[in-house]
Formats: C-alpha cells, sequence, structure tokens
C-alpha cells in the first residue's frame, strides 16, 4: 500500500470524531465537480456547484486532507486558498487523464453494482463522474483491490439544510474558538458526550448540517425526548455504547485486509455488546429509534466466528502466532502440540525403545550442531537394532537415528515454521469471511452513530436543563429565557442571565442591538 494523508486507515493517526477525506475537484463546461471519500470508513460522496462562490466556500468547510487537481485546472491557486481546516491539506496535481469521463464510467461501473449507480445519478452529472472517477482510480492505484467497504455513493447537497458558510461556522465556534482555535469552549465540546468515535463524527456532521425540514427536525427532537426521559435506561445504554469500539473503521481495516487481531478481538467485543444495545432499546417508542433497534444485526454467525477462532488476547503482529484458539483447526493443534509436547514424546521413545532393544542406558537427546540422536554405549553395540543408522561416533558411545526419530526431527523443526503459517492463513481466511459481511457492518455501524449521537444530546439535554422546542412552518422565532450554550457554561461570577427574543415578519422583522462594549451584544445574536 502507498499512504498519503488521505489514505491513512490505521487508528493511531486518525482523529477518532473527525472524518479523513481524500477529495477531487474539476470544471466541466462551467460547472464545479466534487468528490470526497474517506478510505477508513468508505464514506464516498459526490457533489456540483454551478458557481465558484459557494464550491470554494464548500471546499473550506470539508477540511480536506488531500486534494486531486488535474494540471489544466485553472484556479488552482484559490483552492489552495480556501483550505479551512486545522490541518494542512496537501494538494496532489494529476496528469488530465485522471478526470477523464468515459474512463470515469468504466471505472465506477467495474466497482460499483448497478443499483448504486442508478441511485446516485452519477451518470447524469459530468462533473461529479468525473471527480468521483478520479478518486476512484487513486485509491485504486495505491490501495489495489481491497475496497470492498466503498460500495455506495451519496449526493453531498444542501437542500435538506441549513446553509452555513465559513465565515458562519467560525463566528458561531460551532467547532473551534474563534481566537484561538480551541476546542474547548466550542458548540461541540459543550454538546459531544457521545460515548464512541463514530458517534462523534455523526454529531459533527449533524452540526455543520443542521435540518431545515420541520418533520425531521421534530423526528429528532422526539427521539432525544424519549431518551432523556429515562434516565436509568439511558446512563445503562450510554455504558454499553462505551464498551463499543469504531465499528465504521473496523469494517473499513477487514474489507481492506490490513485488519490485525486486535482489530477482530475488537469487532467481537462489539458484537457482544448488540444484544444488551437492542433489549435496552425495547421501551422507545420514538419513530427514530424504533427504525435503529431494528436496523440494528447482532451479526450472530460473525460474533461466533470470532470467538471461536480468536483467543482472548493475541499479539499485535500476525506472523509470529499466538492468534488463533486452540480447537479451531485440528492440522494447527497438532503443530502447536508438537512444539509444545516435544519432552514428552522424546521420553516416550526412549522408554520404547528401551524397552525394545533392552538397553536400559539408551539415551534420546538433541543438539544444534546434529540434532536429535539415539546414544549407546559401545558395551551394547551388538543389541542395536538393524533399523538404527549410525549418524556419530564418539570415544565411549555411538550416536544413532531411525526413521521414527528422522520423520519427527523433520517435523519439529519445521512445525514452528508450519504453525506460524498455518496460523496466518487461518486468520485470514477469517478476516477474509467477515470482510464478505461488510456490507452488515457499515449498516450497523449507522444505527450505532445514530444512537449514539441522540443519546448524548439527551444526556446534555437534561444535565444542562434545556426544553424542547416545538419547530413548525410559522415565520415567528420566540424565545423564552434564551441562554448561550457555551458561555453559560463558563465561571462567570455574575452566572449568565437568560434573554427573550421575539422575530416575525411583521412587527419584528427586525432588531437593532445597542449597547456599550462588553455588554453581551454578540453573545445575544450568537445565541440566537
Amino acid at each position: 500500500r502507498i499512504v498519503t494523508p488521505g489514505l491513512v486507515v490505521d487508528a493511531d493517526n486518525l482523529q477518532a470524531k473527525e472524518n479523513n477525506f481524500l477529495g477531487a475537484v474539476v470544471r466541466v463546461d462551467g460547472v464545479y465537480g466534487l468528490a470526497f471519500l474517506d478510505l477508513s470508513t468508505g464514506e464516498f460522496r459526490i457533489a456540483e456547484f454551478r458557481d465558484g462562490e459557494s464550491f470554494f466556500s464548500e471546499i473550506g468547510l470539508l477540511s480536506l486532507r488531500e486534494l486531486l487537481v488535474g494540471e489544466d485546472f485553472e484556479e488552482r491557486a484559490a483552492l489552495a486558498g480556501a483550505q479551512g481546516g486545522a490541518s494542512p491539506c496537501r494538494l496532489d496535481v494529476v496528469t488530465p487523464d485522471y478526470f477523464d469521463r468515459e474512463a470515469a464510467r468504466d471505472r465506477l461501473r467495474a466497482h460499483f453494482p448497478p443499483g448504486a449507480l442508478r441511485e446516485a445519478r452519477i451518470e447524469t452529472v459530468p462533473a461529479a463522474l468525473a471527480a468521483a472517477g478520479a478518486v476512484l482510480r487513486y485509491v485504486i492505484e495505491t490501495q489495489k483491490d481491497r475496497l470492498g467497504h466503498i460500495n455506495a455513493l451519496q449526493w453531498y447537497e444542501s437542500t435538506g439544510n441549513l446553509i452555513l458558510d465559513d465565515i458562519a461556522r467560525r463566528n458561531l465556534e460551532l467547532f473551534s474558538t474563534l481566537a484561538e482555535g480551541r476546542k474547548a469552549g466550542s458548540l461541540f465540546h459543550v454538546l459531544d458526550e457521545t460515548m464512541t468515535a463514530m458517534g462523534g463524527r455523526r454529531l459533527r456532521w449533524w452540526m455543520g448540517y443542521p435540518l431545515r425540514q420541520p418533520d425531521r427536525i421534530r423526528e429528532r427532537l422526539a427521539a432525544v425526548a424519549d431518551i432523556r426521559e429515562r434516565h436509568l435506561l439511558r446512563q445503562t445504554l450510554r455504558k454499553a455504547l462505551a464498551r463499543q469500539h469504531d465499528l465504521e473503521r473496523l469494517a473499513g481495516r477487514i474489507a481492506m485486509g490490513v485488519a490485525n487481531a486486535r482489530d477482530l478481538v475488537a469487532l467481537r467485543q462489539t458484537l457482544q455488546v448488540l444484544p444488551e444495545v437492542k433489549a435496552l432499546m425495547a421501551e422507545w417508542t420514538a419513530p427514530l429509534l424504533v427504525a435503529i433497534r431494528e436496523g440494528i444485526d447482532e451479526m450472530g454467525d460473525i460474533l461466533a466466528l470470532t470467538e471461536s477462532a480468536l483467543v482472548d488476547d493475541p499479539p499485535l503482529t500476525l506472523r509470529e502466532g499466538g492468534i488463533i484458539r486452540e480447537g479451531y483447526d485440528a492440522e494447527l493443534d497438532r503443530l502447536t502440540s508438537i512444539g509444545r509436547d516435544g519432552r514428552q514424546w522424546i521420553a516416550a521413545l526412549e522408554d520404547r525403545e528401551r524397552r525394545r532393544t533392552g538397553i536400559n542406558s539408551l539415551k534420546v537427546s538433541f543438539n544444534s550442531v546434529f540434532g536429535y540422536y539415539i546414544e549407546i554405549t559401545k558395551t551394547h553395540a551388538d543389541r542395536v537394532p538393524d533399523d538404527y543408522i549410525r549418524k556419530q561416533t564418539l570415544v565411549n558411545a555411538e550416536r544413532y537415528i531411525n526413521q521414527e526419530l528422522k520423520e519427527y526431527e523433520y517435523t519439529v523443526l519445521n512445525a514452528d515454521d508450519a504453525r506460524r503459517r498455518r496460523e496466518y492463513d487461518l486468520f485470514v481466511g477469517v478476516r477474509d469471511r467477515i470482510a464478505a459481511e461488510v456490507l452488515r457492518l457499515q449498516r450497523t455501524a449507522a444505527r450505532l452513530a445514530d444512537l449514539d449521537a441522540l443519546a448524548a444530546l439527551a444526556e446534555v439535554a437534561e444535565r444542562y436543563d434545556y426544553v424542547c422546542p416545538v419547530v413548525d412552518d410559522e415565520d415567528v422565532i420566540e424565545i423564552r429565557e434564551g441562554r448561550h450554550t457555551v458561555v453559560e457554561r463558563m465561571p462567570l461570577p455574575e452566572g449568565f442571565v437568560p434573554n427573550d427574543l421575539r422575530l416575525d415578519l411583521e412587527r419584528n422583522r427586525l432588531l437593532v442591538i445597542t449597547g456599550p462594549n462588553m455588554a453581551g451584544k454578540s453573545t445575544y445574536i450568537r445565541q440566537v
């Protein structure tokens, strides 16, 4: 594999609660095409923009880690200047053929099932098609063919979400503070009580792209309210979620063939918790929670495979053995027992040969130069069996080997290597069987991410006494005793003073906020 900033999949080099996007941009007939992929999770999105302003603004919001751009893309300088986020974005200038539409179409057809392409309408949007083809080509060239977790294309569009440009996000301090760029003191820092990395990424996405359809907002609020109302049940659920690992990224590593034994043990630990999570959700009736519960696949077959195949505490490396549980494979057990039970076997052989030859002083031994041998003193030379083959002559003894010892010597000397090879092959076989079920892993991971984000919001709502708003299509915003989510968490001597607000399209279309410096004008505006 080739590893670049946009192709990182190992957890140690990733921000747990942030996506790691590789993107590609192109301009076709005045339309900007964008595609971006998180290789660690398989999330692959496409978009088109008719104007440069919205395109460059969106590029700044995504915090891409790596971006592919053609040599003939004339606005590379503007692209470099648009990059946002705390981490720098690597700009890769590639040849124009990366964005060839016919090649892109063929590549996408070869990789994705026909239904996925039809659902994404990719072949009707040439700019997005070209960008997606470039991303897929780059990933195939660097990662080869282990990309089974990239199995869907999603439209990245803001028709159902509130538009928040980069300036708004920075001034509202959604994810970092304006002055120092710190996470502490941001809205995300206050709201993020998620117990899993995938839940944190989901909450971050929701905050960056807030819903604007009242029915979907009410559905989400109803779920949060339902979880909030059952305090003890919520706490138990959150403890169960805390025992789960990052299933999204585990699925990606398994599908790519880079997961080690500890990754599969982490998967096992996650699957072991799923029945408990589903049982805890039984009392909740909010439609969104019912859908989440029904969408969680307990994957008992995968759990049984990992429980029968893998030891509880495997080593980090795959080539040294110690991974596969005893009893899973008879041949591996035989090879393991040879190394483990060698002394007992030699003692048994020595006893048999003494009885067979009548030579009580006969010894079976081993040294690193001559290997295994049967040693008989010269005083008993006339009693040596015909099937013994002389191996070495000493002053007072002769050393021999027979066919049984010869075969055992070959087996023992090769058993350790054979055991390691067998164990590695068995592990790869287990990993490949799980990789074939990656869609099930991803679907359940998505449900768990939603559940964790909702439970976190419910936890925050109870902890800070938030009130569930009434959201409808009326042209009125009315807030009574409103509080600034972040400022009220600060250690203010006088505490936070709640504020009221009413805005509508008749008598209160515009409010002019006045007052001296440090009077709280900006706090009031951001709060609203």
